[in-house]
């Protein structure tokens, strides 16, 4: 039933409200930058949750624009990240439609400053911003069966997060055995390189807000229930968020 248990910095681009069409590329500025499910998931569909990792790939219809030009400012924003405690490589940005960039627009959520929202119609994560405005981030989604929807705080953050498979998991995939007692934290690791973890009443709900190396994914239905973004983005997005922050995660017939 969950992503995981837990053992155990950043920028921005903005643009205007509009999402980018097809006739014009997107034109960046880098900025400087509870879980209450509708029910959680029971019994042994409830403990598939446990992975964070990619399954089939469900790709569901969304409301957004064809692909567009994409802009040089993006593979800057994207490019090596050679600070971190594993160096990133550039995100190969061509894996996925570019309306999922990273980029400043104006707060469609109403929400008040300082909140996360996730869209999960349009795959997209919302921290609002004063002033109206929002950063906006693509995200993945849980594929068919493992959705959630609700309300949530970060009680807790973890910079290179490890990741704990549960027993039921291993015994469903021994080849998970070796990391019974944790997978150590890198680039191969499903939580990738920030992990915000969200509570209920003071409880860890088990679902996270994570990264991930796989491009392709960002746009798409393909998880065990975790919010999953681009390596680059979550760091963004942790750099952001202080403990406390709420989090609304939002049922598909809302948008």
């Amino acid at each position: 039933m969950s992503c995981f248990r837990h053992s155990e910095r950043p920028q921005a681009v903005s643009e205007g409200s509009a999402p980018p069409s097809p006739a014009a590329p997107v034109r960046p500025r880098v900025s400087t930058a509870g879980v209450s499910r509708r029910a959680f998931l029971a019994g042994s569909a409830a403990l598939t949750v446990a992975g964070c990792q990619t399954g089939p790939v469900v790709q569901t219809a969304t409301v957004v624009s064809g692909p567009a030009p994409i802009d040089p400012s993006y593979r800057a924003l994207y490019g090596p990240l050679t600070n971190e405690r594993y160096a990133l490589p550039a995100v190969d940005i061509t894996q996925f439609d570019p309306v999922y960039l990273r980029r400043e627009v104006r707060n469609p959520t109403g929400e008040a400053p300082g909140t996360i929202v996730v869209d999960t119609t349009n795959k997209f994560l919302y921290f609002t911003l004063p002033e109206g405005q929002a950063m906006r981030y693509g995200v993945g989604l849980g594929r068919s069966g493992f959705g959630w929807d609700g309300e949530a705080i970060i009680r807790l953050k973890r910079e290179w997060p490890t990741w704990t498979p549960p027993a039921e998991m291993i015994e469903r995939d021994p080849k998970l055995e070796e990391y019974r007692e944790g997978m150590p934290p890198g680039p191969a690791n499903p939580l990738g390189a920030r992990a915000l973890y969200l509570f209920q009443g003071g409880q860890d709900t088990l679902y996270r807000l994570h990264g991930t190396a796989e491009a392709y994914s960002i746009g798409r239905n393909v998880s065990s229930g975790c919010v999953r973004l681009l390596n680059h983005d979550i760091i963004d997005l942790y750099s952001r968020t202080p403990l406390k922050t709420r989090v609304i995660v939002r049922p598909a017939a809302i948008y």
